[in-house]
Protein backbone atom coordinates (compact mmCIF):
# COMPACT_ATOMS: atom_id res chain seq x y z
CA UNK A 1 0.00 0.00 0.00
CA UNK A 2 1.29 3.46 -0.88
CA UNK A 3 1.94 6.14 1.71
CA UNK A 4 -0.93 8.56 1.46
CA UNK A 5 -2.24 11.63 3.18
CA UNK A 6 -5.87 11.46 2.13
CA UNK A 7 -8.11 14.47 1.72
CA UNK A 8 -11.83 14.08 1.05
CA UNK A 9 -13.43 17.08 -0.62
CA UNK A 10 -16.32 17.95 -2.95
CA UNK A 11 -15.61 17.19 -6.59
CA UNK A 12 -15.20 20.19 -8.89
CA UNK A 13 -15.20 20.59 -12.66
CA UNK A 14 -11.40 20.56 -12.75
CA UNK A 15 -11.52 16.92 -11.54
CA UNK A 16 -13.31 15.76 -14.69
CA UNK A 17 -10.25 14.33 -16.45
CA UNK A 18 -9.00 12.42 -13.42
CA UNK A 19 -12.47 11.07 -12.62
CA UNK A 20 -12.84 9.95 -16.24
CA UNK A 21 -9.53 8.09 -15.95
CA UNK A 22 -10.83 6.24 -12.87
CA UNK A 23 -14.07 5.38 -14.66
CA UNK A 24 -12.47 4.01 -17.82
CA UNK A 25 -9.18 2.50 -16.67
CA UNK A 26 -9.70 1.09 -13.18
CA UNK A 27 -11.07 -2.32 -12.21
CA UNK A 28 -13.53 -1.41 -9.45
CA UNK A 29 -16.05 0.93 -11.06
CA UNK A 30 -19.76 1.27 -10.40
CA UNK A 31 -21.81 3.40 -12.79
CA UNK A 32 -25.54 3.77 -12.25
CA UNK A 33 -27.64 3.17 -15.37
CA UNK A 34 -29.12 6.58 -15.84
CA UNK A 35 -30.28 9.16 -18.36
CA UNK A 36 -27.43 11.35 -17.16
CA UNK A 37 -23.74 10.43 -17.37
CA UNK A 38 -21.79 10.42 -14.08
CA UNK A 39 -19.59 13.31 -15.17
CA UNK A 40 -22.69 15.41 -15.88
CA UNK A 41 -23.39 15.43 -12.14
CA UNK A 42 -20.17 17.33 -11.38
CA UNK A 43 -21.03 20.41 -9.36
CA UNK A 44 -24.01 18.74 -7.70
CA UNK A 45 -24.14 18.17 -3.94
CA UNK A 46 -23.06 14.75 -2.66
CA UNK A 47 -20.19 14.27 -5.09
CA UNK A 48 -16.82 13.69 -3.43
CA UNK A 49 -13.27 12.71 -4.32
CA UNK A 50 -10.36 11.34 -2.31
CA UNK A 51 -7.20 13.24 -3.18
CA UNK A 52 -3.55 12.75 -2.37
CA UNK A 53 -1.06 15.45 -3.39
CA UNK A 54 -3.31 16.61 -6.21
CA UNK A 55 -4.11 13.14 -7.51
CA UNK A 56 -7.70 11.87 -7.35
CA UNK A 57 -7.62 8.30 -6.02
CA UNK A 58 -11.36 7.63 -5.55
CA UNK A 59 -14.75 9.14 -6.26
CA UNK A 60 -18.28 8.72 -4.90
CA UNK A 61 -21.36 10.48 -6.25
CA UNK A 62 -24.90 10.10 -4.91
CA UNK A 63 -26.78 13.32 -5.76
CA UNK A 64 -30.23 13.48 -4.23
CA UNK A 65 -33.41 12.93 -6.21
CA UNK A 66 -36.80 14.23 -5.02
CA UNK A 67 -38.49 12.21 -2.32
CA UNK A 68 -35.52 11.72 -0.04
CA UNK A 69 -33.65 9.26 -2.28
CA UNK A 70 -29.99 9.42 -3.33
CA UNK A 71 -28.84 6.81 -5.85
CA UNK A 72 -25.12 6.06 -5.95
CA UNK A 73 -24.36 7.25 -9.49
CA UNK A 74 -20.63 6.59 -9.40
CA UNK A 75 -18.03 4.88 -7.28
CA UNK A 76 -14.51 4.15 -8.49
CA UNK A 77 -11.03 3.97 -7.03
CA UNK A 78 -7.44 3.66 -8.17
CA UNK A 79 -5.77 0.33 -7.50
CA UNK A 80 -3.16 2.06 -5.33
CA UNK A 81 -5.90 2.70 -2.75
CA UNK A 82 -7.48 -0.54 -1.46
CA UNK A 83 -11.20 -0.96 -2.06
CA UNK A 84 -12.23 -0.98 1.60
CA UNK A 85 -10.14 2.11 2.36
CA UNK A 86 -11.51 4.00 -0.63
CA UNK A 87 -15.11 3.23 0.27
CA UNK A 88 -14.71 3.83 4.00
CA UNK A 89 -13.24 7.32 3.79
CA UNK A 90 -15.80 8.41 1.19
CA UNK A 91 -18.77 6.78 2.91
CA UNK A 92 -18.02 8.47 6.25
CA UNK A 93 -17.95 11.85 4.50
CA UNK A 94 -21.10 11.00 2.56
CA UNK A 95 -23.12 10.04 5.62
CA UNK A 96 -22.09 13.15 7.51
CA UNK A 97 -22.97 15.47 4.62
CA UNK A 98 -26.21 13.73 3.69
CA UNK A 99 -27.42 13.75 7.29
CA UNK A 100 -27.41 17.55 7.22
CA UNK A 101 -30.39 17.37 4.84
CA UNK A 102 -32.51 15.04 6.96
CA UNK A 103 -33.49 11.41 6.59
CA UNK A 104 -32.43 10.13 3.15
CA UNK A 105 -32.27 6.64 1.62
CA UNK A 106 -29.06 5.92 -0.27
CA UNK A 107 -29.65 3.23 -2.90
CA UNK A 108 -27.51 1.23 -5.29
CA UNK A 109 -27.97 -1.51 -7.88
CA UNK A 110 -24.95 -3.79 -7.58
CA UNK A 111 -23.76 -5.08 -10.95
CA UNK A 112 -20.67 -6.79 -9.49
CA UNK A 113 -20.09 -9.28 -6.68
CA UNK A 114 -17.25 -7.21 -5.22
CA UNK A 115 -19.71 -4.37 -4.78
CA UNK A 116 -22.38 -6.58 -3.18
CA UNK A 117 -19.80 -7.89 -0.72
CA UNK A 118 -18.69 -4.34 0.09
CA UNK A 119 -22.23 -3.11 0.70
CA UNK A 120 -23.15 -6.04 2.94
CA UNK A 121 -20.00 -5.40 4.96
CA UNK A 122 -21.13 -1.78 5.40
CA UNK A 123 -24.64 -2.65 6.62
CA UNK A 124 -26.56 -1.91 3.43
CA UNK A 125 -29.86 -3.81 3.29
CA UNK A 126 -30.67 -6.03 0.31
CA UNK A 127 -34.24 -4.99 -0.53
CA UNK A 128 -35.02 -6.74 -3.82
CA UNK A 129 -33.54 -7.80 -7.17
CA UNK A 130 -33.77 -6.31 -10.63
CA UNK A 131 -34.81 -9.04 -13.07
CA UNK A 132 -34.10 -8.93 -16.81
CA UNK A 133 -36.58 -10.17 -19.42
CA UNK A 134 -36.60 -10.21 -23.22
CA UNK A 135 -39.12 -10.45 -26.04
CA UNK A 136 -37.59 -11.97 -29.15
CA UNK A 137 -39.08 -13.39 -32.33
CA UNK A 138 -42.42 -13.96 -30.61
CA UNK A 139 -45.85 -13.27 -32.04
CA UNK A 140 -46.60 -9.66 -32.88
CA UNK A 141 -49.55 -8.92 -30.56
CA UNK A 142 -52.86 -7.81 -31.95
CA UNK A 143 -53.66 -4.22 -31.09
CA UNK A 144 -57.26 -3.14 -30.81
CA UNK A 145 -57.60 0.13 -28.95
CA UNK A 146 -60.83 0.60 -27.01
CA UNK A 147 -63.11 3.42 -28.09
CA UNK A 148 -61.79 6.73 -26.78
CA UNK A 149 -58.22 5.46 -26.23
CA UNK A 150 -55.32 6.77 -28.33
CA UNK A 151 -51.57 6.13 -28.35
CA UNK A 152 -49.35 8.79 -29.88
CA UNK A 153 -45.75 9.97 -29.92
CA UNK A 154 -44.68 11.75 -26.74
CA UNK A 155 -44.01 15.47 -27.14
CA UNK A 156 -41.85 17.74 -24.93
CA UNK A 157 -44.93 19.59 -23.69
CA UNK A 158 -46.29 16.26 -22.36
CA UNK A 159 -43.44 15.89 -19.88
CA UNK A 160 -44.85 17.79 -16.86
CA UNK A 161 -47.97 15.63 -16.96
CA UNK A 162 -45.86 12.52 -17.56
CA UNK A 163 -43.76 13.38 -14.50
CA UNK A 164 -46.91 13.76 -12.39
CA UNK A 165 -48.17 10.36 -13.57
CA UNK A 166 -44.78 8.79 -12.87
CA UNK A 167 -44.73 10.17 -9.33
CA UNK A 168 -48.21 8.76 -8.70
CA UNK A 169 -47.36 5.34 -10.15
CA UNK A 170 -44.11 4.62 -8.29
CA UNK A 171 -42.68 4.83 -4.80
CA UNK A 172 -40.04 7.57 -4.32
CA UNK A 173 -37.19 5.10 -4.80
CA UNK A 174 -38.22 4.43 -8.41
CA UNK A 175 -39.68 7.76 -9.53
CA UNK A 176 -38.35 9.64 -12.57
CA UNK A 177 -38.44 13.39 -11.85
CA UNK A 178 -39.12 15.92 -14.59
CA UNK A 179 -35.47 16.72 -15.27
CA UNK A 180 -34.72 13.00 -15.82
CA UNK A 181 -37.62 12.70 -18.26
CA UNK A 182 -36.43 15.80 -20.11
CA UNK A 183 -33.11 14.02 -20.66
CA UNK A 184 -34.77 10.70 -21.50
CA UNK A 185 -37.02 11.88 -24.32
CA UNK A 186 -34.25 12.93 -26.75
CA UNK A 187 -32.51 9.59 -26.15
CA UNK A 188 -35.58 7.51 -26.97
CA UNK A 189 -36.07 5.47 -30.11
CA UNK A 190 -39.79 5.19 -29.31
CA UNK A 191 -41.64 7.24 -26.67
CA UNK A 192 -45.41 7.26 -26.49
CA UNK A 193 -48.26 8.47 -24.32
CA UNK A 194 -51.63 6.78 -23.98
CA UNK A 195 -54.77 8.84 -23.41
CA UNK A 196 -58.42 8.21 -22.77
CA UNK A 197 -61.30 10.63 -22.37
CA UNK A 198 -59.98 11.62 -18.93
CA UNK A 199 -56.48 12.50 -20.13
CA UNK A 200 -53.10 10.81 -19.82
CA UNK A 201 -53.36 7.17 -18.80
CA UNK A 202 -49.83 5.87 -19.31
CA UNK A 203 -46.54 6.23 -21.11
CA UNK A 204 -43.44 4.36 -22.20
CA UNK A 205 -39.90 5.35 -23.16
CA UNK A 206 -37.67 2.90 -25.03
CA UNK A 207 -34.08 3.19 -26.21
CA UNK A 208 -32.18 1.56 -29.05
CA UNK A 209 -29.05 -0.56 -28.67
CA UNK A 210 -26.95 -2.73 -31.00
CA UNK A 211 -29.02 -5.80 -30.08
CA UNK A 212 -32.51 -4.31 -30.39
CA UNK A 213 -34.38 -2.03 -28.03
CA UNK A 214 -34.88 -1.66 -24.29
CA UNK A 215 -38.13 -0.66 -22.62
CA UNK A 216 -36.63 1.75 -20.12
CA UNK A 217 -39.85 3.00 -18.57
CA UNK A 218 -43.51 1.97 -18.50
CA UNK A 219 -46.06 3.56 -16.21
CA UNK A 220 -49.85 3.53 -15.93
CA UNK A 221 -51.86 5.96 -13.84
CA UNK A 222 -52.81 4.21 -10.57
CA UNK A 223 -56.57 4.53 -11.03
CA UNK A 224 -56.24 3.05 -14.54
CA UNK A 225 -54.16 0.02 -13.58
CA UNK A 226 -55.45 -3.54 -14.01
CA UNK A 227 -57.58 -2.40 -16.95
CA UNK A 228 -55.33 -3.63 -19.76
CA UNK A 229 -53.52 -0.38 -20.51
CA UNK A 230 -50.09 -1.88 -19.83
CA UNK A 231 -50.72 -4.59 -22.44
CA UNK A 232 -51.94 -1.99 -24.95
CA UNK A 233 -48.83 0.15 -24.45
CA UNK A 234 -46.43 -2.79 -24.83
CA UNK A 235 -48.34 -4.16 -27.84
CA UNK A 236 -48.16 -0.79 -29.56
CA UNK A 237 -44.44 -0.54 -28.76
CA UNK A 238 -43.68 -3.97 -30.22
CA UNK A 239 -45.56 -3.11 -33.41
CA UNK A 240 -43.68 0.20 -33.76
CA UNK A 241 -40.36 -1.54 -33.22
CA UNK A 242 -41.28 -4.23 -35.74
CA UNK A 243 -41.88 -1.49 -38.31
CA UNK A 244 -38.32 -0.30 -37.60
CA UNK A 245 -36.99 -3.83 -38.15
CA UNK A 246 -36.32 -4.42 -34.44
CA UNK A 247 -37.09 -7.98 -33.35
CA UNK A 248 -35.72 -7.97 -29.80
CA UNK A 249 -36.96 -5.97 -26.82
CA UNK A 250 -35.58 -6.17 -23.29
CA UNK A 251 -36.98 -4.84 -20.06
CA UNK A 252 -36.15 -5.03 -16.37
CA UNK A 253 -38.38 -4.88 -13.34
CA UNK A 254 -38.23 -5.48 -9.61
CA UNK A 255 -38.48 -9.03 -8.35
CA UNK A 256 -41.31 -8.08 -6.00
CA UNK A 257 -43.34 -6.24 -8.67
CA UNK A 258 -45.66 -9.15 -9.34
CA UNK A 259 -48.07 -7.16 -11.51
CA UNK A 260 -45.25 -6.07 -13.79
CA UNK A 261 -43.84 -9.59 -14.05
CA UNK A 262 -47.29 -10.95 -14.89
CA UNK A 263 -47.74 -8.35 -17.63
CA UNK A 264 -44.45 -9.14 -19.33
CA UNK A 265 -44.91 -12.88 -19.13
CA UNK A 266 -48.37 -12.45 -20.64
CA UNK A 267 -46.73 -10.54 -23.49
CA UNK A 268 -44.32 -13.50 -24.06
CA UNK A 269 -41.26 -11.95 -22.44
CA UNK A 270 -38.88 -14.55 -21.04
CA UNK A 271 -36.63 -14.09 -18.03
CA UNK A 272 -32.98 -14.10 -19.12
CA UNK A 273 -31.67 -15.35 -15.76
CA UNK A 274 -29.84 -12.09 -15.09
CA UNK A 275 -30.62 -10.41 -11.81
CA UNK A 276 -28.98 -7.60 -9.90
CA UNK A 277 -29.50 -6.90 -6.19
CA UNK A 278 -30.75 -3.55 -4.93
CA UNK A 279 -29.24 -2.30 -1.67
CA UNK A 280 -30.44 0.56 0.52
CA UNK A 281 -29.05 2.39 3.52
CA UNK A 282 -31.07 4.89 5.56
CA UNK A 283 -29.05 7.94 6.60
CA UNK A 284 -30.64 9.50 9.66
CA UNK A 285 -30.62 13.20 10.39
CA UNK A 286 -29.54 12.25 13.91
CA UNK A 287 -26.04 11.70 12.51
CA UNK A 288 -25.65 15.42 11.80
CA UNK A 289 -23.20 17.01 14.13
CA UNK A 290 -22.09 13.56 15.30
Amino acid sequence: MIEVSLQVRPAVSQDQHQIANLMFFETHVHRHLDWRAPLDWLGSPYYWVVENNGRVLAVLACPQDPGGVAWVRLFAHAKQLPLNDAWSVLWVAAQNDIAQQGDITVALIAMHKWLSDLLVKNDFHHTQNIIMLEWKDANIPDLQLPVGVTIRDMQPNDLPEVADLDAAAFTPLWQNPLDALERALPQATVATVTEDTNGLVGYQISTANPFGAHLARLAVRPDAQRRGFGSLIVSDLIRRLNEKGTARLTVNTQSDNLASLALYEKMEFIQTGEKFPVYCFSVSASRSGG
